[in-house]
């Protein structure tokens, strides 16, 4: 019973006979007998249910409703997990509260040994370790996510994405540590991790592309891996791909640049480095063309041509001079 509302009382039988002949266009009584406009008008009269009794207070109408929000909202799906939230407590607070965050983070956990096939759950909790910098337990919950949905291509990526994560933050943690510590062992770990995340990259892009050609803008990724691993052969391979695209061909000649030099081919270096810095027909980003230049007039000096080497400088002047502008311009608008 709602508190506020006045109670209906049933009909006696002869009013409900009543109601029936005057409102049943069915019965042909009484409705039927009314003109058009006269029958129009009764049907938008609204009945008894729709008009609030005169025991009811202006507000009555707004009581509380389990279904209506306020005070009785129901309460969402995913909340059935959470416990001792407060009723008033904001949506938004768990992304901030690091004790709520904590708190969501282990009740998932404990859902999840209870209900393993929750997709939602290991997506959400896979996000959390995430965003707590822990992409070591991101990983294993998205493994654990792809072994029960096998099919499931998003959740593929983003456990590829959490390997990524992982290998990255290792490499970023021991280049911290060869900064400070200068020792044997710590050039070896840095080795090692170098080289994971040159491998990470590549398993990770070539399972993207095998499922998916089109990503083209992958290869550029797979070939820096390459690089960063001396497989500078390979790295031709997948830059020679991009070569015929505009949109790739500027950074993709400066890598074949970069891969050429590597392996002692001169004159192949600086005609692929002109493309990438001096083209005319396809006029690379700014940055690019200067990281081009650079190495050209490197190379040119170290080869003992003189003229050649000029002909670089100027273009390289020009080049930093537009850079400079764009960042004086840049700082201007900011400002």
């Amino acid at each position: 019973m709602r508190i506020g509302m006045s109670q209906p009382t049933e009909p006696s039988d002869q009013e409900h006979s009543a109601n029936t002949s005057a409102e049943d266009p069915a019965s042909g009584t009484a409705a039927a007998a009314l003109p058009r406009d006269a029958r129009a008008a009764a049907s938008e009269t609204p009945s008894a249910s729709e008009t609030p009794s005169a025991s009811e207070s202006p507000g009555a109408s707004e009581s509380p409703n389990p279904m209506d929000g306020g005070q009785w909202r129901p309460v969402r799906p995913e909340e059935l997990l959470r416990k001792n939230v407060p009723a008033d407590a904001d949506p938004s607070e768990p992304q901030d509260n690091p004790k709520l965050i904590r708190q969501r983070r282990q009740e998932l956990e404990v859902h999840l040994r209870s209900c393993p096939t929750d997709q939602d759950a290991f997506r959400e909790l896979a996000a959390i370790y995430r965003k707590e910098d822990r992409p070591h337990e991101a990983k294993r919950v998205l493994t654990e996510a792809v072994r029960i949905f096998p099919d499931d291509m998003s959740l593929l990526w983003e456990l590829e994405e959490a390997k990524l994560a992982r290998s990255l933050q290792q490499f970023r943690e021991v280049s911290d540590l060869a900064a400070r510590l200068k020792t044997t062992e710590v050039e070896r770990e840095m080795k090692r991790s170098r080289e994971d995340w040159a491998y990470r990259r590549i398993e990770v892009c070539d399972a993207r592309l095998a499922r998916d050609p089109s990503l083209r803008q992958l290869r550029l990724v797979l070939a820096e891996a390459y690089i960063d691993s001396d497989q500078h052969d390979k790295a031709i391979k997948e830059i020679d791909e991009l070569v015929q695209f505009d949109e790739f061909s500027p950074q993709a000649y400066l890598l074949k640049g970069k891969c050429l030099l590597s392996l002692g081919q001169d004159v192949q270096a600086m005609a692929a480095l002109r493309a990438a810095g001096l083209r005319r027909a396809v006029v690379g980003p700014l940055p690019i063309r200067r990281a081009a230049l650079k190495l050209l007039c490197e190379t040119a000096e170290r080869l003992g041509l003189d003229l050649t080497l000029e002909h670089y400088q100027r273009h390289l002047a020009i080049v930093q001079q537009d850079i400079a502008k764009l960042s004086a311009a840049g700082k201007k608008k900011h400002a």
